[in-house]
């Protein structure tokens, strides 16, 4: 009962900033632009909003400033792929590593430290049951909101006039242009949007889910974020089963761990990214599901013509 209990609530944790930041990968890359910068991304938010805590002890202005933090590395993502038209493989991976860099740097004085995990909100009567009770239901606000997240973004894709447009500007950059529509505006609010949400995931997992800071902390997750938006064929409702699948196969280790079988924690430690490889390589036998969800113009450098 307690091991499961335990699945349950480190699946939610581990599958919480994952959700999140895919959410805003999945709007960046409807826009067209494929970015490659998550990790460093969240690394950044994840060091701005554990110094915002220890600082000021206000956990939903850290994640806010952690956000804000992500936009603010999207901005020089934005401006290298939109203004001087430059490769948004290559752009996405050098923006990532100075993420990546200056969160190291920044959160060098807090090496190590840790503060009070986020408060948890028990739902009324439902936290009470047996084993799913406090497996599901008493976690911090931002774990029920995520799913709320997933939602409201569907519905702005697919049911509102700004939904249309940015599909528009991710299948045919050049006909959206052509009916009036500014599509390095679209695409600039699209990355600043993903990057303020790949900066509130970092920051809930220095401040909610680990609640320390450590060099290296995000650990690949940003990579996984990448892969689960391909995994989940741009669908919204994919990703959020897809994050949740990932996110058990995260805690994988400590759940192997728990039972005492001894298997090398390198091997442990790998799971994940094994089971990113194996969705990725199921994925890519069903090719039509790809060409028919993929944005037409994913990754295209797209230039304004007057």
């Amino acid at each position: 009962m307690l091991t499961l209990t335990f699945l349950l609530s480190g699946t939610l944790l581990a599958a919480t900033p994952l959700l999140i930041a895919a959410l805003g990968e999945l709007v960046v890359e409807k826009s067209g632009i494929l970015n490659l910068s998550i990790e460093g991304m969240m690394a950044f938010g994840a060091v701005i909003g554990f110094i915002v805590v220890t600082k000021t002890d206000g956990y939903w202005l850290a994640i806010a400033v952690g956000g804000l933090a992500g936009s603010a590395l999207s901005v020089v993502f934005g401006a290298v792929v939109l203004v001087t038209l430059g490769n948004q493989v290559a752009t996405g991976i050098a923006v990532g590593i100075l993420g990546l860099g200056l969160s190291a740097l920044i959160g060098q004085p807090f090496e190590s430290s840790t503060v009070a995990p986020m408060a948890k909100v028990a739902i009324p009567v439902l936290s009470q049951l047996p084993i799913v009770g406090r497996g599901l239901f008493n976690h911090p606000a931002i774990v029920y909101l995520a799913p709320v997240l997933a939602f409201a973004i569907w519905f702005m894709l697919m049911k509102t006039k700004v939904g249309l447009i940015i599909r528009a500007v991710g299948e045919s950059p050049e006909s959206a242009h052509a009916i009036g529509y500014n599509v390095n505006a679209v695409r600039f609010a699209a990355i600043l949007f993903g990057g303020f949400l790949a900066g509130v995931a970092g920051a809930f997992i220095s401040i909610a889910s680990t609640t320390l800071w450590a060099n290296g902390l995000i650990a690949g997750r940003g990579w996984i974020v990448v892969a689960l938006v391909v995994f989940a064929t741009w669908r919204s409702g994919r990703i959020v089963i897809g994050a949740y699948l990932f996110g058990a196969a995260t805690i994988g280790e400590l759940l192997v761990q728990s039972f005492g079988i001894a298997i090398p924690s390198q091997l442990l430690t790998s799971i994940p990214f094994i089971a990113t490889i194996v969705a990725i390589v199921l994925l890519s036998m069903d090719g039509r599901s790809i060409r028919l969800n993929a944005p037409v113009s994913l990754g295209r450098v797209y230039q304004v013509t007057q």
